[in-house]
């Protein structure tokens, strides 16, 4: 669990993204930095035309094949300009799938605002949920104001800023349902074929930052708008094996590392498994804080992989929270600062996050409230 840079320091990086990689994969990717396996380049100067390359390439696309249980009728894709690079992309291939060149996006934080102010340029965006300024909840499907004509429905499986989780998947009677799954991605199973487009950065649970995994059904291929660049045409790119410009291939690297880690570590089902245990264990000393800690999410759609709370009420207690977080960064816990737009503490959770460390941390924070709980304003009920 050392750091690489000094095996005696004790650090546990729970950043939001980029995130924590697996130990065994930094430390693969640290034997191979110079010489990759006997070709005597590193990967970051070897051609992405070469046929090491390609091996590398082909190994990635197939293992998450595997991992997701991806149907043939599905084109992977390596690309650049990250999920907000999508968030464009996404528009400029589908939305002119119907006349209407309208889009339903179900907006649940951050991140899913942002996609639907992008597809605006594009296209008509179809508010599927009202707006609001707190995203803490996700309204009843029964109430959802859904277009049987659009091109598609959007959504984001998990929002980092907020913490807020889609459990189950959006029936949309037949619309193409897109998906951004940047954050947990490979943490649960999910059926594939119940997607027209999954997109994901890597940066989170799969690998670095710099590529975007990008799964798109073959029927929904070919129909992007004539504005819409080369590198962003699902048809140019999947047609040239995501190698129609120089891809980010150290990325892809990694990526590929990952994917063998977690198959070595048994698999979606094993980080199924795992999420379910580490999100459980810090809920759970919330839960039990007493008010001292507090989550302003409805429970049914709190994220597994994104944690946020507040010390001492939903606005917080801003000393506390401060001391909190200048405490287990001294301690070792890092990157625990809720997002700048909504401030207080955030736990990340991701895959390469083993269950002792969530552990760890749950005991630093039950610790925290036993040497703090009389520097509330109010004493627990």
């Amino acid at each position: 669990m050392g750091d690489l840079r000094d095996e005696k320091k004790f650090v546990i990086n729970f950043s939001a993204g980029p995130a924590k990689l697996p130990e065994a994969v930094l430390r693969q990717a640290q034997k191979e930095m110079l010489d990759y396996q006997d070709t005597g380049v590193s990967v970051m100067e070897m051609s992405h035309r070469s046929a090491d390359f390609s091996k590398i390439l082909n190994t990635t696309e197939q293992n998450l094949r595997e991992l997701l249980d991806v149907p043939d009728n599905y084109k992977v894709m390596f690309l650049q300009g990250g999920g907000t690079g999508q968030f464009s992309a996404v528009p400029l291939n589908l939305m002119k799938l119907k006349p209407g060149h309208t889009a339903d996006y179900l907006v649940t934080g951050t991140w899913s605002a942002k996609a639907a102010n992008e597809a605006k340029k594009y296209g008509t965006v179809n508010m599927v949920l009202p707006a609001t300024k707190k995203y803490t909840s996700i309204p009843d499907a029964s109430t959802w104001n859904l277009n049987p004509e659009a091109s598609y429905v959007y959504y984001c499986a998990n929002e980092t800023v907020h913490g807020v989780e889609f459990k189950d998947i959006p029936e949309t009677n037949g619309v193409p349902l897109v998906c951004d799954m940047s954050s947990n991605i490979l943490t649960r199973p999910v059926d594939v074929s119940k997607f027209g487009v999954i997109f994901a950065g890597a940066q989170k649970n799969i690998g670095c930052a710099g590529v975007t995994v990008v799964i798109v059904r073959d029927d929904l291929i070919g129909q992007a708008m004539d504005v819409c660049p080369s590198v962003f045409d699902y048809k140019v790119q999947s047609s040239n094996n995501s190698l129609y410009n120089t891809p980010p291939t150290y990325s892809v690297y990694i990526m590929g590392l990952v994917f063998n880690w977690i198959k070595s570590q048994g698999g979606v089902a094993s980080m199924d498994h795992n999420s379910q245990v580490k999100s459980s264990t810090i809920y759970n000393v919330v839960e039990e804080s007493d008010g001292f800690y507090c989550c302003p999410l409805d429970p049914k759609c709190r994220s597994r992989t994104n944690l946020p709370f507040r010390i001492g009420s939903i606005e917080g207690n801003d000393s506390l929270e401060k001391k909190f977080l200048e405490e287990a960064t001294k301690a070792g816990y890092l990157q625990l600062k809720g997002h700048r737009s909504v401030g207080g503490i955030r736990v990340s959770l991701y895959n390469a996050v083993s269950v002792e460390e969530a552990h760890l941390l749950a005991g630093f924070m039950r610790n925290f409230i036993a040497d703090n709980r009389h520097l509330l304003d109010t004493p627990a009920q």
